[in-house]
This record gives C-alpha cells, sequence and structure tokens, in this order.
C-alpha cells in the first residue's frame, strides 16, 4: 500500500501529538515529521517533500500562510497543503486560498472527518471544514451577481454550469450537486469539467478562490466577535 507522508506543523506539542496519533491510526497515511514553527515548516517540507503538509495559521517565526506561499513559490514540490486553525474567518480562508491550499479546517473538526480532509487534500481535491461551508452557504447564495455584472469569462457558462459552479463555490460535492440539480453523478462530473475548463482553473479549490478573488464572496477581516484566529 502506497502511503500519504505527512508533515505536521503547530506549535503546540501536545496538538501536534494528538493529530499524529489520529492520522497514524489509519494504513493509508504516515506522518514523516513534526514543527513547531513556520520556517522550519517550509524547510522540512522542501526537504521531505512530503505529500501534504498541514500547517497551522498562526505560528512562530512564520505563520503557516507565509509559510505555504513559500512553499508554493519554490515552484512545482508536489506538496499539498491544509491550512488549520482554532477559529474561522473570512480573511483566513481566503488568504489560505490564496496561497494555494486545498483544504481549510478547523481544529474542532471530528477524527473522522479530519482523516478525510487529509485524504482528499492529498489526492489534490479540495476540502473546506463543514462549519465554514454552512456558514457562508447564505451569504455565497446572495452574493452571486446577475450574469451581467460577473467577470467575462463567466458569461461563457450555460445555465446549468453557472448552477454548478454556484453549488462548487458552496462547498457541495458531486453526489449532493447532483441531489440538488437532480442530475446523475457522471453528468455532474461533465459540468464540473466545463466550468473548470472555461474559467480556466485547475480543481474545486480554485473556483472558491476565484469567487473570492472576483468579489462574489467578500472575505471580512474577522468573524463576528472580532477575535483573530490561531
Amino acid at each position: 500500500m502506497v502511503k500519504s507522508r505527512i508533515l505536521i506543523a503547530d506549535d503546540h506539542a501536545a496538538f501536534r501529538s494528538g493529530l499524529r496519533a489520529i492520522l497514524e491510526t489509519q494504513p493509508d497515511l504516515e506522518c514523516v515529521a513534526e514543527v513547531a514553527d513556520g520556517r522550519a515548516a517550509v524547510a522540512e517540507a522542501l526537504r521531505l517533500r512530503p505529500d501534504l503538509a498541514i500547517l497551522d495559521v498562526r505560528m512562530p517565526k512564520l505563520d503557516g500562510l507565509a509559510a505555504a506561499a513559500e512553499i508554493r513559490a519554490a515552484g512545482p514540490t508536489g506538496v499539498k497543503i491544509i491550512m488549520l486553525t482554532t477559529y474561522d474567518t473570512d480573511d483566513y480562508l481566503h488568504k489560505a486560498l490564496t496561497a494555494g491550499a486545498q483544504g481549510f479546517v478547523l481544529k474542532s473538526l471530528p477524527p473522522e472527518e479530519l482523516i478525510a480532509a487529509v485524504r482528499a487534500a492529498s489526492r489534490g481535491d479540495s476540502y473546506v471544514d463543514p462549519s465554514v461551508v454552512r456558514r457562508l452557504t447564505p451569504r455565497i447564495a446572495d452574493a452571486i451577481a446577475p450574469l451581467k455584472d460577473l467577470p467575462p469569462e463567466l458569461a461563457r457558462l450555460t445555465m446549468r454550469e453557472r448552477e454548478v459552479f454556484q453549488l462548487i463555490a458552496e462547498g457541495f460535492t458531486n453526489q449532493e450537486i447532483g441531489a440538488s440539480l437532480y442530475i446523475g453523478e457522471e453528468t455532474v462530473k461533465t459540468h464540473v469539467s466545463r466550468v473548470l475548463m472555461k474559467l480556466d482553473l485547475r480543481h474545486r479549490a480554485h473556483v472558491v478562490r476565484y469567487a473570492y478573488q472576483h468579489g462574489i464572496v467578500r472575505p471580512q477581516d474577522a468573524g463576528a466577535d472580532g477575535r483573530q484566529g490561531r
């Protein structure tokens, strides 16, 4: 069995150990390193070339967002990235997606969902914490502008493709999109492929990033209570 090799970066030793213990219960996951700061995370990611780096958003020396950006700037390393945080803010989600992360998860995510997120990100698929998706969904739906106000490339989408685009941005899986639109999963995959091709995007996480970058979803500087996450 080929194992996904994982790097964990978090400045809390107890959390790192707990996360490693959860992941290593799975026969297809292997933690190859633990580090306590963002600078070490970059160095180990470039040295070991793991399949996935799990980066805490806020760490000493270099935060996780900056570390992700440096790993990406180093070229095609093949390292996928999940950003990890305690508090959910639009600003962190936006910056994580902009930095090229495949996943964005809260530390409160149940172990079985965390494992699912790690597997998805290791494959290059996107994963956003379900609680974040539930919070964003009403605002994403409300923020989808009339067609004439959207970027020109969105005008190339058919009505069905635009519906699929919106549901991808809301965090729906292919199965959920099919159930929502009453179409088969293979048909959904075809529509998803066409959306990505027409918008010149590589994978689903880029759809969410695209929605942020074009003002379809507007990040806030902090959460509703004004806290900054870690």
